[in-house]
Protein backbone atom coordinates (compact mmCIF):
# COMPACT_ATOMS: atom_id res chain seq x y z
CA UNK A 1 0.00 0.00 0.00
CA UNK A 2 1.24 3.47 -0.89
CA UNK A 3 0.01 6.95 0.02
CA UNK A 4 -1.10 8.67 -3.19
CA UNK A 5 -2.51 12.18 -3.60
CA UNK A 6 -4.86 12.74 -6.53
CA UNK A 7 -5.18 16.46 -7.17
CA UNK A 8 -8.35 17.33 -9.05
CA UNK A 9 -11.71 16.00 -7.86
CA UNK A 10 -13.61 16.10 -11.13
CA UNK A 11 -14.90 13.01 -12.91
CA UNK A 12 -11.51 11.81 -14.20
CA UNK A 13 -9.62 12.50 -10.96
CA UNK A 14 -12.31 10.69 -8.97
CA UNK A 15 -12.30 7.70 -11.35
CA UNK A 16 -8.52 7.36 -11.15
CA UNK A 17 -8.72 7.63 -7.37
CA UNK A 18 -11.13 4.69 -7.47
CA UNK A 19 -8.67 2.61 -9.49
CA UNK A 20 -5.91 3.33 -6.97
CA UNK A 21 -8.21 2.54 -4.03
CA UNK A 22 -9.26 -0.73 -5.67
CA UNK A 23 -5.55 -1.58 -5.80
CA UNK A 24 -5.26 -1.16 -2.03
CA UNK A 25 -3.60 2.27 -1.88
CA UNK A 26 -4.24 5.04 0.66
CA UNK A 27 -5.75 7.71 -1.59
CA UNK A 28 -6.12 11.41 -0.77
CA UNK A 29 -8.38 13.21 -3.26
CA UNK A 30 -7.82 16.96 -3.29
CA UNK A 31 -10.59 19.35 -4.35
CA UNK A 32 -11.29 23.07 -4.08
CA UNK A 33 -14.79 23.02 -2.57
CA UNK A 34 -15.21 22.01 1.06
CA UNK A 35 -18.82 20.88 0.55
CA UNK A 36 -17.69 18.48 -2.18
CA UNK A 37 -15.00 16.99 0.07
CA UNK A 38 -17.49 16.74 2.95
CA UNK A 39 -19.82 14.80 0.65
CA UNK A 40 -16.97 12.47 -0.30
CA UNK A 41 -15.93 11.83 3.30
CA UNK A 42 -19.43 11.49 4.74
CA UNK A 43 -21.41 9.82 1.94
CA UNK A 44 -18.62 8.49 -0.29
CA UNK A 45 -20.16 10.04 -3.38
CA UNK A 46 -19.29 12.82 -5.84
CA UNK A 47 -22.67 13.31 -7.46
CA UNK A 48 -21.77 16.45 -9.41
CA UNK A 49 -19.24 14.50 -11.46
CA UNK A 50 -19.99 10.78 -11.03
CA UNK A 51 -23.72 10.42 -10.29
CA UNK A 52 -24.96 7.05 -9.04
CA UNK A 53 -21.42 5.94 -8.19
CA UNK A 54 -20.30 4.95 -4.68
CA UNK A 55 -16.61 5.64 -4.09
CA UNK A 56 -14.43 3.37 -1.93
CA UNK A 57 -14.32 4.39 1.72
CA UNK A 58 -10.51 4.37 1.59
CA UNK A 59 -10.57 7.58 -0.48
CA UNK A 60 -10.39 10.65 1.76
CA UNK A 61 -11.14 14.16 0.59
CA UNK A 62 -9.00 17.22 1.34
CA UNK A 63 -9.01 20.89 0.44
CA UNK A 64 -5.71 21.76 2.13
CA UNK A 65 -2.66 20.94 0.02
CA UNK A 66 -0.18 20.70 2.89
CA UNK A 67 -2.33 18.27 4.88
CA UNK A 68 -3.10 16.13 1.84
CA UNK A 69 0.51 15.84 0.71
CA UNK A 70 2.01 14.89 4.06
CA UNK A 71 3.98 11.66 3.59
CA UNK A 72 2.70 10.90 0.11
CA UNK A 73 4.78 8.68 -2.16
CA UNK A 74 3.35 9.88 -5.47
CA UNK A 75 1.08 12.60 -6.86
CA UNK A 76 -1.49 12.26 -9.63
CA UNK A 77 -2.35 15.58 -11.29
CA UNK A 78 -5.78 15.77 -12.93
CA UNK A 79 -6.41 19.49 -13.37
CA UNK A 80 -7.15 21.59 -16.48
CA UNK A 81 -4.17 22.78 -18.50
CA UNK A 82 -4.82 26.40 -17.57
CA UNK A 83 -4.56 25.51 -13.86
CA UNK A 84 -1.49 23.28 -14.15
CA UNK A 85 1.25 25.83 -13.41
CA UNK A 86 -0.57 27.34 -10.43
CA UNK A 87 -1.27 23.86 -9.03
CA UNK A 88 2.37 22.78 -9.28
CA UNK A 89 3.44 26.02 -7.53
CA UNK A 90 1.14 25.09 -4.64
CA UNK A 91 2.37 21.50 -4.51
CA UNK A 92 6.12 22.06 -4.41
CA UNK A 93 6.36 23.89 -1.04
CA UNK A 94 4.30 21.16 0.65
CA UNK A 95 6.61 18.31 -0.34
CA UNK A 96 9.10 17.12 2.23
CA UNK A 97 10.95 14.94 -0.27
CA UNK A 98 11.12 14.45 -4.02
CA UNK A 99 8.23 12.34 -5.34
CA UNK A 100 7.11 11.15 -8.78
CA UNK A 101 4.30 13.07 -10.48
CA UNK A 102 1.83 11.41 -12.84
CA UNK A 103 -0.40 13.71 -14.87
CA UNK A 104 -3.60 12.62 -16.59
CA UNK A 105 -4.52 15.92 -18.24
CA UNK A 106 -4.68 16.58 -21.98
CA UNK A 107 -3.80 19.89 -23.55
CA UNK A 108 -1.19 22.31 -24.85
CA UNK A 109 -0.56 25.74 -23.38
CA UNK A 110 -1.46 28.58 -25.78
CA UNK A 111 1.26 31.19 -26.38
CA UNK A 112 4.10 29.03 -25.00
CA UNK A 113 2.95 25.88 -26.87
CA UNK A 114 4.34 23.78 -24.02
CA UNK A 115 3.23 20.25 -23.36
CA UNK A 116 2.00 19.53 -19.83
CA UNK A 117 5.14 17.67 -18.75
CA UNK A 118 7.20 20.67 -19.87
CA UNK A 119 5.00 23.01 -17.84
CA UNK A 120 5.40 20.85 -14.74
CA UNK A 121 9.17 20.63 -15.17
CA UNK A 122 9.49 24.40 -15.58
CA UNK A 123 7.55 25.11 -12.40
CA UNK A 124 9.73 22.68 -10.43
CA UNK A 125 13.03 23.77 -11.97
CA UNK A 126 14.23 25.75 -8.94
CA UNK A 127 13.24 23.22 -6.26
CA UNK A 128 13.66 19.72 -7.75
CA UNK A 129 10.88 18.30 -5.60
CA UNK A 130 9.54 16.23 -8.47
CA UNK A 131 11.66 13.14 -9.10
CA UNK A 132 10.01 12.12 -12.40
CA UNK A 133 7.08 13.05 -14.65
CA UNK A 134 4.82 10.48 -16.29
CA UNK A 135 1.72 10.95 -18.44
CA UNK A 136 -1.28 8.61 -18.30
CA UNK A 137 -3.43 8.78 -21.42
CA UNK A 138 -5.72 6.73 -23.63
CA UNK A 139 -9.36 5.98 -24.50
CA UNK A 140 -10.91 6.23 -21.06
CA UNK A 141 -14.23 7.86 -20.23
CA UNK A 142 -14.34 8.49 -16.49
CA UNK A 143 -17.94 7.28 -16.28
CA UNK A 144 -16.98 3.83 -17.58
CA UNK A 145 -13.81 3.57 -15.48
CA UNK A 146 -15.90 4.34 -12.39
CA UNK A 147 -18.23 1.47 -13.35
CA UNK A 148 -15.12 -0.74 -13.57
CA UNK A 149 -15.67 -1.51 -17.24
CA UNK A 150 -12.61 -2.87 -19.12
CA UNK A 151 -10.34 0.02 -20.09
CA UNK A 152 -6.81 0.25 -21.51
CA UNK A 153 -4.43 3.20 -21.24
CA UNK A 154 -0.79 4.07 -21.88
CA UNK A 155 1.78 5.60 -19.54
CA UNK A 156 4.87 7.35 -20.88
CA UNK A 157 7.89 8.97 -19.30
CA UNK A 158 11.46 9.94 -20.13
CA UNK A 159 12.30 7.68 -17.16
CA UNK A 160 11.50 4.06 -17.97
CA UNK A 161 11.40 3.09 -14.28
CA UNK A 162 8.87 5.84 -13.60
CA UNK A 163 6.62 4.47 -16.35
CA UNK A 164 6.83 0.97 -14.90
CA UNK A 165 6.12 2.33 -11.41
CA UNK A 166 2.98 4.03 -12.72
CA UNK A 167 1.94 0.87 -14.54
CA UNK A 168 2.20 -1.08 -11.28
CA UNK A 169 0.23 1.55 -9.34
CA UNK A 170 -2.78 1.52 -11.63
CA UNK A 171 -2.99 -1.83 -13.39
CA UNK A 172 -5.69 -4.28 -12.37
CA UNK A 173 -8.19 -6.67 -13.95
CA UNK A 174 -10.41 -3.87 -15.26
CA UNK A 175 -7.78 -1.20 -15.92
CA UNK A 176 -4.99 -2.44 -18.17
CA UNK A 177 -1.90 -0.22 -18.45
CA UNK A 178 0.75 -0.30 -21.19
CA UNK A 179 4.08 1.55 -21.12
CA UNK A 180 5.41 3.64 -23.99
CA UNK A 181 8.75 5.51 -24.12
CA UNK A 182 7.33 8.21 -26.42
CA UNK A 183 6.38 10.95 -23.95
CA UNK A 184 5.99 13.56 -26.69
CA UNK A 185 3.73 11.38 -28.83
CA UNK A 186 1.48 10.30 -25.98
CA UNK A 187 0.97 13.89 -24.80
CA UNK A 188 0.40 15.25 -28.31
CA UNK A 189 -2.03 12.47 -29.24
CA UNK A 190 -4.04 12.98 -26.06
CA UNK A 191 -4.19 16.74 -26.52
CA UNK A 192 -4.94 17.03 -30.24
CA UNK A 193 -7.67 14.40 -30.37
CA UNK A 194 -9.86 16.90 -28.51
CA UNK A 195 -9.65 19.22 -31.53
CA UNK A 196 -10.93 16.50 -33.83
CA UNK A 197 -13.69 15.58 -31.36
CA UNK A 198 -14.85 19.20 -31.38
CA UNK A 199 -14.86 19.17 -35.19
CA UNK A 200 -16.86 15.92 -35.27
CA UNK A 201 -19.36 17.43 -32.85
CA UNK A 202 -19.72 20.49 -35.08
CA UNK A 203 -20.50 18.30 -38.10
CA UNK A 204 -23.12 16.44 -36.07
CA UNK A 205 -24.69 19.75 -35.06
CA UNK A 206 -24.80 20.72 -38.73
CA UNK A 207 -26.77 17.56 -39.48
CA UNK A 208 -23.99 15.67 -41.25
CA UNK A 209 -23.66 11.92 -40.77
CA UNK A 210 -21.15 9.11 -40.44
CA UNK A 211 -19.41 9.73 -43.76
CA UNK A 212 -18.42 13.19 -42.59
CA UNK A 213 -17.37 11.95 -39.17
CA UNK A 214 -15.14 9.28 -40.71
CA UNK A 215 -13.54 11.88 -42.98
CA UNK A 216 -12.83 14.27 -40.12
CA UNK A 217 -11.41 11.51 -37.90
CA UNK A 218 -9.17 10.06 -40.62
CA UNK A 219 -7.84 13.37 -41.87
CA UNK A 220 -7.62 14.60 -38.29
CA UNK A 221 -5.39 11.70 -37.35
CA UNK A 222 -3.12 12.64 -40.26
CA UNK A 223 -2.87 16.17 -38.86
CA UNK A 224 -2.05 14.87 -35.39
CA UNK A 225 0.67 12.66 -36.84
CA UNK A 226 2.19 15.45 -38.92
CA UNK A 227 2.44 17.87 -36.03
CA UNK A 228 3.51 15.21 -33.55
CA UNK A 229 6.32 13.78 -35.63
CA UNK A 230 7.60 17.27 -36.38
CA UNK A 231 7.80 17.82 -32.62
CA UNK A 232 9.77 14.60 -32.16
CA UNK A 233 7.09 11.96 -31.62
CA UNK A 234 7.28 8.46 -33.06
CA UNK A 235 4.75 7.83 -35.86
CA UNK A 236 3.59 4.46 -34.47
CA UNK A 237 2.41 6.10 -31.25
CA UNK A 238 -0.49 7.65 -33.16
CA UNK A 239 -1.70 4.19 -34.20
CA UNK A 240 -1.93 3.21 -30.54
CA UNK A 241 -4.12 3.90 -27.53
CA UNK A 242 -3.15 7.54 -27.05
CA UNK A 243 -3.62 8.25 -30.77
CA UNK A 244 -6.20 6.27 -32.72
CA UNK A 245 -7.75 4.72 -29.61
CA UNK A 246 -8.36 8.02 -27.84
CA UNK A 247 -9.54 9.59 -31.10
CA UNK A 248 -12.22 6.93 -31.59
CA UNK A 249 -13.64 7.15 -28.09
CA UNK A 250 -13.65 10.96 -27.98
CA UNK A 251 -15.16 11.49 -31.43
CA UNK A 252 -17.95 8.93 -31.19
CA UNK A 253 -19.37 9.09 -27.67
CA UNK A 254 -21.92 11.31 -25.93
CA UNK A 255 -19.66 11.02 -22.85
CA UNK A 256 -17.16 13.29 -24.63
CA UNK A 257 -17.49 16.88 -23.46
CA UNK A 258 -15.52 18.09 -26.49
CA UNK A 259 -17.91 16.32 -28.87
CA UNK A 260 -20.92 17.72 -27.01
CA UNK A 261 -19.48 21.23 -27.09
CA UNK A 262 -18.81 20.94 -30.82
CA UNK A 263 -22.35 19.75 -31.48
CA UNK A 264 -23.78 22.81 -29.74
CA UNK A 265 -21.53 25.09 -31.80
CA UNK A 266 -22.75 23.35 -34.96
CA UNK A 267 -26.32 23.95 -33.80
CA UNK A 268 -25.65 27.68 -33.70
CA UNK A 269 -24.65 28.47 -30.12
CA UNK A 270 -21.75 30.85 -29.45
CA UNK A 271 -18.62 29.64 -27.67
CA UNK A 272 -19.59 31.58 -24.52
CA UNK A 273 -23.05 30.01 -24.53
CA UNK A 274 -21.56 26.55 -24.95
CA UNK A 275 -19.13 26.98 -22.05
CA UNK A 276 -21.93 28.24 -19.82
CA UNK A 277 -24.10 25.24 -20.66
CA UNK A 278 -21.22 22.76 -20.22
CA UNK A 279 -20.28 24.07 -16.78
CA UNK A 280 -16.84 22.49 -17.07
CA UNK A 281 -13.57 22.91 -18.93
CA UNK A 282 -13.55 22.03 -22.63
CA UNK A 283 -9.84 21.46 -23.24
CA UNK A 284 -10.21 21.21 -27.00
CA UNK A 285 -10.95 24.93 -27.32
CA UNK A 286 -7.62 26.08 -25.85
CA UNK A 287 -5.81 23.26 -27.62
CA UNK A 288 -7.26 24.35 -30.97
CA UNK A 289 -5.71 27.77 -30.44
CA UNK A 290 -2.35 26.31 -29.42
CA UNK A 291 -2.23 23.77 -32.26
CA UNK A 292 -3.19 26.37 -34.86
CA UNK A 293 -0.44 28.68 -33.62
CA UNK A 294 2.04 25.80 -33.68
CA UNK A 295 1.04 24.81 -37.20
CA UNK A 296 1.63 28.36 -38.40
CA UNK A 297 4.98 28.56 -36.62
CA UNK A 298 6.19 25.19 -37.91
CA UNK A 299 4.59 25.64 -41.35
CA UNK A 300 2.53 22.45 -41.09
CA UNK A 301 -0.75 22.29 -43.00
CA UNK A 302 -3.58 21.34 -40.61
CA UNK A 303 -6.79 22.15 -42.50
CA UNK A 304 -9.27 20.65 -40.02
CA UNK A 305 -7.61 22.47 -37.14
CA UNK A 306 -7.48 25.70 -39.15
CA UNK A 307 -11.17 25.44 -40.06
CA UNK A 308 -12.17 24.85 -36.44
CA UNK A 309 -9.97 27.74 -35.29
CA UNK A 310 -11.76 30.00 -37.78
CA UNK A 311 -15.13 28.95 -36.36
CA UNK A 312 -14.12 29.29 -32.71
CA UNK A 313 -12.00 32.43 -32.80
CA UNK A 314 -12.81 34.28 -36.04
CA UNK A 315 -16.58 33.85 -36.09
CA UNK A 316 -16.66 31.94 -39.38
CA UNK A 317 -19.96 30.15 -40.01
CA UNK A 318 -19.50 26.37 -39.60
CA UNK A 319 -21.21 25.69 -42.95
CA UNK A 320 -18.75 28.01 -44.66
CA UNK A 321 -15.80 26.32 -42.93
CA UNK A 322 -17.04 22.91 -44.10
CA UNK A 323 -17.40 24.13 -47.68
CA UNK A 324 -13.88 25.53 -47.66
CA UNK A 325 -12.51 22.23 -46.37
CA UNK A 326 -14.24 20.28 -49.14
CA UNK A 327 -13.13 22.74 -51.81
CA UNK A 328 -9.41 22.53 -51.13
CA UNK A 329 -6.91 21.73 -53.91
CA UNK A 330 -6.71 18.12 -55.14
CA UNK A 331 -4.28 15.86 -53.28
CA UNK A 332 -2.85 12.33 -53.38
CA UNK A 333 -4.10 10.60 -50.22
CA UNK A 334 -0.97 8.75 -49.09
CA UNK A 335 1.34 11.65 -49.86
CA UNK A 336 -1.00 14.03 -48.09
CA UNK A 337 -0.76 12.01 -44.88
CA UNK A 338 2.64 13.58 -44.46
CA UNK A 339 2.26 16.88 -46.33
CA UNK A 340 -1.20 18.46 -46.29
Amino acid sequence: MQKIAVIGAGSWGSALAMVLADNGHDVRLVGRRQEQMDELNERHTNVSYLPNIELPTTIRGYTGMEEALGGVEAIVLVVPTKAMRETVRKIVPSLQKAVPVIHASKGIEPATHKRISEMIAEEDASTNRISSITVLSGPSHAEEVALRQPTTVTVASADDEAAKYTQNLFMNQQFRVYTNPDLVGVEIGGALKNIIALACGVTNGLGYGDNTKAAIMTRGLAEISRLGTTMGAKPLTFSGLSGLGDLIVTCTSVHSRNWRAGRMIGEGLSMDEVLEKMGMVVEGIRTTQAAYELSEKLEIDMPVTKALYSVLFNGIDPYQAAEELMGRVKRHEVESLYRS
